[in-house]
């Protein structure tokens, strides 16, 4: 039997699962990021969120500040990456309906 190789990665996966409202995710998140890093991934997700809905790069530029290498990184994700940003805004707007 293979022996499971658990990683920081893994560690930290687990973590963030086990909070349960807005409220935990909050508090972990400002411990765990700084705010430069919490703005980075809030800008990423209003990125995805943008591109998804058919906004241009120009407008995403334009209306989040977020630089073409940004959008560009996103955008790639959002089209050839694991499926992580669609699974969450599939769930959002499932969740808002």
């Amino acid at each position: 039997m293979k022996k499971q190789v658990i990683t920081d990665f893994d560690v930290f996966y687990d973590a963030v699962l086990t909070l349960k409202n807005k409220e935990e995710c909050t508090a972990f998140f400002n411990d765990v990021c700084t705010i430069q890093e919490l703005e980075a991934l809030a800008q990423r997700m209003d990125v995805a969120i943008r591109l998804k809905n058919g906004e241009s790069y120009i407008d995403v530029n334009k209306n989040t500040g977020a630089s073409t290498a940004t959008i560009s990184r996103v955008s790639k994700c959002l089209n050839y990456g694991d499926g992580g940003y669609s699974i969450v805004i599939d769930r959002m707007v499932d969740k808002n309906d």
